[in-house]
């Protein structure tokens, strides 16, 4: 019988102790992902390299295996305010903190030590692919007229796939909040230096460096760094409203700011309060638009606030 690749069920839950599997269940720990891409066995091959007296291809061993696995959430909060979002937990695996204020809102801003791990569960049609120990980075993506997403890339420690009776995922919360196309209505505020911009796209990279690191005595993966950017495009505007040029050229930072969503319980809203512009390298016609691709580096003020992402 064949194996369907449409037949999955994701889960991912925060570990207590590094790389112990908390045991996510359906019930719980259910994921709504689209585009999943699994590398179920990555790592090396170390050849023997025998001394032989005829030629031919030599045995290898397969060593630091480890497994990745990428897909995309839709950027939709829980409906309440105040209740974290079943993505809340890929986002604590990215070295971010997640603070919830009871009844009231639930952020989400980078950390520099501490960080959490996972263990996801990925079943296709019945085969387990099981990943503890698992950190990653993620890139918030918004395109004018499209479904605003986080885009998740993990990677954690390997285990063998296995035969196992496939879990019934709880998704019913999660397919209720239907979500909302970035639109001027769907996403009202936009600004760069508080000055309102028309924009045709918008990516806030994590910029986690997620290594792994396999030694006699540990074996993990660890984010060692991290380095966030931002790619926007928007309709150009006069120099004397906002002139990236300048910016760019007296490494001068601003604030950015970005709201999706209107209604109580499923608005997002991005703060980045110092973001430095970078050189403009290029302009764009579209319809005979002038627009600019435009590329910022959100700063640190005070450590652990290049931005921070609030559900309410």
């Amino acid at each position: 019988m064949p194996r369907y690749w449409k037949r999955k069920v994701l889960l991912a839950k925060v570990e207590t102790t590094y790389a112990t599997d908390p045991t996510p269940t359906g019930d719980l720990n259910a994921i709504l992902a689209t585009e999943v891409r699994l590398t179920p066995m990555e790592g090396q091959d170390v050849s023997r390299n025998l001394e032989l007296p005829y030629l031919g291809a030599q045995r290898t061993i397969p060593t630091e295996l480890h497994q990745k696995l990428a897909f995309r959430v839709e950027l939709t909060p829980s409906g309440t305010a105040g209740t974290a979002p079943a993505w809340g937990v890929l986002m604590r695996a990215c070295a971010v903190a997640e603070t919830i204020v009871e009844d009231v809102s639930v952020a989400y801003n980078p950390v520099t030590s501490a960080h959490e791990s996972i263990t996801l569960y990925l079943w296709i049609d019945g085969t387990l692919h099981k990943m503890s120990g698992a950190r990653g980075n993620c890139m918030l993506r918004v395109n004018a007229q499209g479904i605003v997403y986080l885009e998740f890339d993990f990677t954690g420690l390997w285990a063998i796939a296995t035969d196992t009776a496939q879990a019934v995922p709880d998704l019913a919360a999660q397919l209720a909040n239907k979500p909302k196309v970035a639109t001027t209505a769907n996403t009202p505020l936009f600004t760069i230096n508080t000055v309102p911009l028309v924009m045709r796209s918008f990516a806030l990279n994590f910029g986690n460096a997620v290594e792994t690191r396999f030694l006699i005595g540990s074996e993990s993966v660890l984010i060692t760094d991290k380095a966030e950017t931002i790619e926007t495009t928007v309709e150009a505007v006069p120099l004397a409203t906002l002139n990236p040029f300048d910016l760019a050229l007296n490494q001068t930072t601003g604030a950015v700011a970005l709201t999706h969503g209107t209604a109580a319980g499923l608005t997002a809203a991005l703060a980045i309060p110092a973001a430095q512009m970078q050189r403009p390298q290029s302009l764009e016609n579209q319809q005979n638009i002038v627009e600019w691709p435009l590329r910022l580096v959100p700063l640190p003020v005070t450590g652990n606030d290049q931005w921070v992402l609030t559900l309410t």
